[in-house]
């Protein structure tokens, strides 16, 4: 297995143990693979919860650029769910995982297939 194989069993885990979600291993691993290099730098792997601007990026660059969602209140809400599921003490907030639960969120699986 490769660095990637290893991250995404990592992301399965998080999504299992401290989300209590079954991960969908396909889709999980076309998000891993859409984050592109991120996943391997330390500090863009993860998503800054406290971080306003973060949660921006977030919302901007790929819920409405990635998944095509219109801007509105209902986009920051679900970001704020998908934290709070995650844990708001949780230091290592994976980007992979977060986008993972947003698209299953939105019902977006299928800008993945």
């Amino acid at each position: 297995m490769g660095k990637r194989d290893d991250l995404i069993a990592q992301y399965a885990d998080d999504l299992k143990g401290k989300c209590g979600v079954t991960p969908d291993m396909d889709l999980l691993t076309k998000v891993t693979i859409g984050c592109g290099p991120a996943i391997y730098d330390a500090d863009a792997s993860t998503v800054a919860g406290s971080q306003k601007s973060e949660l921006e990026t977030v919302k901007n660059n790929f819920l409405i650029k990635k998944l095509g969602l219109a801007d509105g209140p209902e986009l920051m809400a679900a970001i704020d769910s998908v934290l709070e599921t995650y844990g708001k003490s949780e230091r290592n907030k994976y980007r992979a995982v977060v986008y993972y639960m947003l698209t299953k969120h939105f019902g977006k699986e299928s800008v993945y297939g």
